[in-house]
């Protein structure tokens, strides 16, 4: 299993944000999120936001460190890229 998550530069309510990505299905990002006590509101479209604060705990638990340009490269790869706006069947 493989995540990705970028560096916590994402500003927004107060804080600044990283987003966990997974190359390889929806169902390994929401196994690895739940492991790592991620509450599933965090999930959005195709990636769960994670807060600067638990930034070191996702890369302890094996979250591979990528640039944000990374990450959306590895979301369209995979096929896994939702864009918003743009309504989509089942996560």
């Amino acid at each position: 299993m493989t995540v990705y998550i970028d560096p916590p530069t994402w500003p927004g309510h107060g804080r600044m944000w990283s987003h966990l990505v997974s190359d390889v299905s929806y169902t390994e990002l929401h196994l690895f999120a739940a492991a790592l006590g991620v509450p599933p509101r965090a999930f959005e479209r195709d990636h769960y936001d994670i807060p600067a604060h638990r930034y070191a705990d996702a890369v302890a638990a094996g979250a591979v460190e990528v640039r944000s340009r990374e990450v959306v490269r590895l979301l369209h790869t995979a096929g896994l890229r939702r864009r918003k706006g743009r309504r989509e069947r089942g996560a």
